[in-house]
């Protein structure tokens, strides 16, 4: 009963969700079409963060693509074992930098009061879809070895089964249950696609290849204070008042 609402009805409602919703969000409210980015808060602990997330999400993406698409041509890579630990490695370095990538940025958010109060419930949702998601895909790398092989064999059949509209659970039911909640979460994550930030990913902006340059003048110190909060000048008291050093004072002139 559980294997048909989380292997067929589930898939089918995400896939379902990500379509309509998506397309009712961009007719109705093209802006929220973003990131929402806060780097403007503070770039410096975005930076920690952000690019071993990117750089670890699209190299396991990839991979997953790849074994998707031509995952007889994968099984034959796979013959020679050389090739075999190569290609495991580099998924397994990529499942970490995503790691440390995605617990940067939570750490951030609730560390950061400013980025705090800017997230929302859906962002807490997806970022602890998401550090569930990766933290399964680093543990299945490590004790459930030669993943590249079995998801070529058991998991792309089932996929492709969804594709075609004739769902076949055979090759995935006899899996461990990590692996089954690997590709539950990722479902999930398919289905609260489009009421997060995540629609970013699919707003590409073309219209930047033929735009003309944008002139971009800094009026200030961008490395001395890159990443800081502005600092708060207290107000001069009244008993003392600084004058500029050039400055020379008079005595007013007396008039009888």
């Amino acid at each position: 009963m559980f294997d048909y609402l989380f292997f067929i009805a589930l898939p089918y409602i995400a896939v379902t969700l990500i379509v309509v919703v998506s397309i009712y969000r961009y007719v109705t409210n093209k802006f929220s079409y973003s990131s929402l980015s806060s780097q403007f808060l503070e770039s410096d602990e975005l930076f920690y963060g952000s690019v071993p997330w990117h750089i670890g999400i699209i190299g396991a993406l990839t991979g997953h693509v790849i074994g998707f698409l031509f995952p007889q041509q994968v099984l034959w890579f796979n013959g020679v074992p050389l090739r075999l630990y190569i290609l495991e490695t580099t998924g397994l370095l990529f499942g970490l930098l995503a790691l440390v990538g995605i617990v940067a940025l939570i750490w951030r958010r609730i560390t950061t009061p400013r980025v705090r109060a800017v997230t929302s419930a859906v962002d807490s949702v997806v970022l602890l879809l998401l550090l569930v998601q990766v933290g399964l895909g680093v543990y299945m790398a490590l004790f459930y070895r030669w993943g590249s092989s079995w998801f070529a064999a058991s998991a792309v059949p089932y996929l492709r089964s969804l594709f075609l509209f004739q769902p076949d659970m055979t090759t995935i039911q006899p899996m461990p249950h990590i692996i089954k909640t690997h590709i539950i979460t990722a479902f999930l994550l398919v289905a609260i696609f489009p009421f997060s930030r995540l629609v970013h990913m699919v707003s590409i902006p073309f219209s930047y290849l033929w735009r003309p340059y944008q002139v971009v003048i800094w009026n200030w110190n961008r490395r001395k204070i890159r990443g800081q909060y502005p600092a708060i000048k207290p107000l001069p008291s009244k008993e003392s008042v600084e004058m500029p050093s050039d400055t020379t004072i008079r005595p007013a002139s007396i008039s009888r």
